[in-house]
């Protein structure tokens, strides 16, 4: 990833008030973009955004991609040269009780940012973030490639899905040998100090750990591609670079997830947690009735390694120490903003040996 490349570029993260697209806005405002967000207002209280004062160094829209006049003005007003698009329903058993929400945010949420991107045609690039989860899931014990088939059992995953054929369709019928090009991004399961979401894995843990309670897991045998949330990031940046530079070798979709042996369970995830965390903290599985989840789930990065030179640089067990540094300073009333920047410039540092 170049430096130089991202200083001065016009650049819309839409989602920029959740937890991935925080901690993406201050990584490109510590690289110069010129930078504005549209999104909900903040989903979670305490959140990443307002703990770091994100806002102070973009232009922050609040909107709802699910309207369309919002989107389309939002693109005419900024005149972006690369988007971003990171809004999203992104919880699974949330979409269980609210389908109707997950499908227009998630579908119509991406059509409407591309359509208006084809009518404004200010942006150069566009890389759709979806997820791992946006696979026919068969059980698989190794890692879906990107030409696998879309699917998803629960209204998330196949929502997901969706975004990913209007993707493919909007890139073949409206993009194809133009000036825009699109690319699609699916991420592991991501994980790192800020997110305070609820209904998920390690936010979960960690309130448990706050209030000195048992943490209480569902299905600590799932097996799930987990990585650091600037892992994936530094894909989505690498790939819009590449996009920018030769859009007819790069506009498709494409994996970023951890390395194999860093696909592990649940349970080992809170063990580590626990170990880590210290004070003899303790958990216990919850065997009650839950909504369908894919139990195992791994991704295949071959292509991204072998197109992209993208490859992850820190292991699982040191994403999960970097976790429990920066939870632990929050605790203790720690600038927000400066432990984000203290772990992006140790993560740049690292990317750079490897």
């Amino acid at each position: 990833m170049s430096p130089d490349f991202w200083s001065g570029k016009r650049v819309l993260v839409t989602g920029h008030t959740g937890f991935k697209g925080s901690w993406i806005s201050i990584w490109l405002q510590s690289l110069g973009a010129d930078l504005k967000g549209l999104a909900l207002d903040p989903p979670t209280s305490p959140s990443l955004f307002v703990e770091a004062n994100v806002a102070a160094g973009m232009e922050s829209q609040i909107g709802d991609v699910r309207n369309f006049d919002t989107v389309l003005k939002c693109l005419d007003d900024f005149g972006p040269e690369i988007i971003i698009h990171m809004a999203a329903q992104p919880l699974v058993r949330y979409s269980y009780k609210f389908p109707i929400e997950t499908y227009a945010t998630n579908v119509m949420g991406t059509v409407h940012l591309l359509e208006a991107t084809r009518l404004t045609g200010t942006a150069k690039v566009v890389v759709n973030v979806t997820t791992d989860k946006c696979y026919e899931n068969k059980e698989w014990l190794w890692g879906y490639r990107e030409e696998e088939p879309m699917g998803g059992f629960d209204p998330y995953s196949s929502s997901k899905g969706c975004s990913e054929l209007v993707t493919s369709a909007f890139r073949r019928s409206y993009f194809f040998n133009s000036q825009i090009a699109v690319a699609s991004a699916r991420a592991g399961n991501v994980i790192g100090g800020g997110d305070w979401a609820e209904d998920r894995l390690i936010p979960d843990v960690l309130r448990a750990f706050d209030k000195e309670e048992t943490a209480v897991i569902r299905n600590p045998d799932a097996v799930r591609p987990w990585q650091h949330v600037l892992e994936p990031l530094s894909g989505y940046l690498i790939l819009a670079e590449r996009l920018w530079d030769a859009p007819e070798k790069y506009a498709e979709g494409w994996n970023f997830g951890p390395n194999d042996e860093d696909a592990k369970s649940v349970g080992y995830i809170v063990e580590k947690l626990c170990s880590a965390w210290g004070d003899e903290k303790r958990w216990r599985s919850n065997s009650g009735e839950h909504p369908h989840e894919a139990n195992y789930l791994k991704l295949d990065i071959s292509k991204a390694h072998q197109k992209l030179g993208w490859s992850p640089t820190w292991s699982l067990d040191t994403a999960l120490d970097k976790i429990i540094e920066w939870h632990k300073g929050w605790l203790e009333g720690s600038c927000v903003r400066t432990l984000c920047v203290k772990q992006l410039n140790e993560y740049i540092v690292e990317s750079k040996k490897t």
